[in-house]
């Protein structure tokens, strides 16, 4: 009898079974069905047909729910960052309640988007909580929800990816040997120099990754741009979850491939980007 051992090949499969499967099952099957679906072959439809990405490419709504989606990605992510890298320099170091800050920050983990939607409704929208208490200074809040510029989204995807993000370029920091710094420093290098010339580049994957998955979830994001996004344009989320309710199954799985390709071209790029990073410093190393 031939044992495992003497088959590498069947168990690297055997190992490598349980992971690829799950993402199988869960993943590329949905996709595989949501693919079909957009040219009319499945989810009760049955004749192959273009329409329903004709519908969407030749949209003007579409097109703007694409570009607010991407916006609602983007613009987050950008003040997610600077707050996170500032709070994961801030962990590095020992002060009077670190472990409990420690704790408290990570809180929106938890919390569902749906209510930190409210949350920032009942805070920020006029005539909200804080406006209340700028009243007796003779203020008032500009439109922060449902604003044209998305300023309520932005808030509430920040808080809700902050903690993912500080956890993740936390990490990278780590990770950086301390003889690094140490090394920079002794060379003459102040602490803002040693920072964007050594630990800064050396943590750029790390963070480069917390950037490209924040970016991900926040663009496919529905509950925030719903709840306190604009009326119009809308992101292709809400715009998907509508054409849901009236029905139409179709657009539904074109407006989610495009949002799957779209995702999907970033993290190619990201990986093509990365890999000729890598290759370049290797040939620097050389």
């Amino acid at each position: 009898m031939i044992s495992l051992h003497e088959r590498p090949a069947l168990q690297t499969v055997l190992l490598l079974l349980p992971g690829v499967g799950f993402l199988i099952v869960l993943f590329g099957f949905p996709l595989l069905t949501a693919l079909w679906g957009s040219f009319g072959l499945a989810g009760g439809l049955s004749a192959f047909t273009l329409k329903y990405y004709g519908k969407f490419f030749t949209s003007h709504v579409m097109w703007r729910g694409l570009t607010t989606s991407i916006y609602y990605g983007v613009a987050p992510v950008l003040v997610t960052l600077v707050l996170a890298i500032g709070l994961a320099l801030l962990l590095r170091h020992h002060f009077m309640g670190r472990k409990l800050f420690n704790g408290l920050y990570k809180i929106p983990m938890a919390v569902p988007s749906i209510i930190a939607s409210l949350m920032v409704l009942t805070l920020f929208e006029q005539g909200g909580f804080v406006e209340r208490l700028l009243l007796p200074l003779g203020l008032h809040l500009p439109k922060l929800v449902r604003d044209p510029w998305g300023v309520g989204v932005i808030m509430a995807t920040t808080w809700k990816q902050l903690p993912f993000m500080t956890l993740v370029i936390t990490g990278a920091f780590t990770s950086i040997p301390a003889d690094m710094r140490h090394a920079a420093r002794s060379l003459g290098a102040n602490p803002v120099a040693t920072f964007f010339y050594v630990e800064l580049p050396l943590a750029l994957p790390g963070i480069t990754a917390a950037i490209l998955l924040t970016f991900i979830g926040s663009m496919g994001s529905f509950a925030i741009p719903d709840l306190i996004g604009a009326p119009s344009p809308s992101a292709l989320s809400v715009l998907m979850v509508r054409a849901f309710a009236q029905g139409d199954v179709g657009q539904v799985y074109a407006i989610g491939m495009v949002l799957s390709g779209f995702a999907i071209a970033v993290l190619i790029l990201y990986y093509a980007l990365t890999s000729n990073a890598h290759a370049r410093a290797g040939r620097h190393h050389e």
